[in-house]
């Protein structure tokens, strides 16, 4: 069972906090740090302000020698396919292949008028965001010595030599998460390696999984060759004081984060994170919001992993 620490620096964070918790996560034997792709704060002015995902990404593969680096979720609207599939492998590269691209079509319309970047119609962004993941994938893909094109309605891509080639083979793993009843598991059959549903309950999970697995097994794919995850917030605590203090640190109610995230005494969040198994979940993102609390992390390292 994998245990990843997931954060949302645009809620506010500097790069040096994201440094801090992800030396943590590696030390502690978690095995992978991700971040969230976001301009704009949610409910706070999320100060001193953004930080790019994939230039943190790119930092912080040069600070950490173990654990995983990747995006929950990289948003398919701020950047072009092409440039995308170049940033990802050299950070690839740079992290010596332990990269892996969470993406999808985007959601967050303030954050895109906030800082000038299209927002087209949900049906056109699940349009680009195919077509993304049809050229990124296919850059990577393309032998090397061979050309790639893609005759496309949104990225049209001509003779392209499609360089530079990631270092894992064939190429990092990529990453599609969320509800959509049709085209979400549509993609994930055709493009995947894992599927994420993030902050749902034990039945989401049910209903959702199902969804992918049969668009799976319409595409002739085994669902089998998937990994399945969820991401949860995290509000763990050695006592009840405790599951309190960190509940009140991020303004969220305990019964809220009982009913809904990976709450309680460790024995609780064990039970929980059982509960999301048997749903068929292998892998965990917990959702950490307080990025001074590294008691908290060592507490999940000390007393939740060695449960699972």
């Amino acid at each position: 069972m994998d245990l990843r620490v997931f954060t949302e620096p645009q809620q506010g964070a500097t790069y040096d906090d994201l440094l801090r918790i992800a030396k943590a996560t590696e030390e502690l034997g978690f095995d992978a740090f991700f971040r969230s792709d976001h301009y704009l704060g949610m409910g706070t002015e999320g100060l001193p302000g953004p930080t790019d995902a994939w230039v943190t990404l790119a930092a912080l593969a040069r600070e950490t020698s173990r654990i995983r680096l990747g995006t929950l979720m990289t948003s398919a609207t701020f950047r072009f396919p092409g440039p995308l599939a170049i940033t990802v492998a050299q950070v690839d590269a740079m992290s010596g292949g332990r990269v892996e691209l969470g993406i999808g079509a985007g959601w967050f319309e303030a954050e895109h008028t906030a800082y000038g970047i299209p927002f087209p119609d949900v049906r056109e962004r699940f349009d680009r965001f195919e077509e993304q993941l049809a050229v990124v994938t296919g850059l990577w893909r393309t032998p090397g010595g061979k050309r790639f094109s893609h005759e496309g309605r949104f990225y049209p891509v001509s003779d392209s030599p499609a360089l530079p080639k990631p270092v894992q083979s064939p190429h990092p793993p990529v990453i599609i998460g969320g509800y959509g009843k049709r085209r979400t598991p549509e993609l994930t059959a055709r493009y995947a390696a894992e599927f994420n549903l993030p902050f749902g309950s034990v039945e989401d999970t049910h209903e959702q999984f199902a969804r992918v697995r049969a668009a799976c097994e319409a595409a002739g794919r085994d669902p089998g060759d998937l990994v399945w995850s969820n991401a949860l917030v995290l509000c763990c605590g050695a006592t009840e004081d405790e599951v309190r203090r960190r509940a009140e640190a991020i303004g969220q109610p305990v019964d809220q984060l009982r009913a809904n995230g990976l709450a309680g005494s460790p024995d609780e969040v064990v039970d929980r994170i059982g509960k999301y198994a048997e749903a068929g979940a292998q892998r965990f993102y917990l959702q950490v919001l307080d990025l001074t609390d590294l008691d908290h992390l060592e507490l999940v390292a000390e007393k939740v992993a060695p449960q699972l």
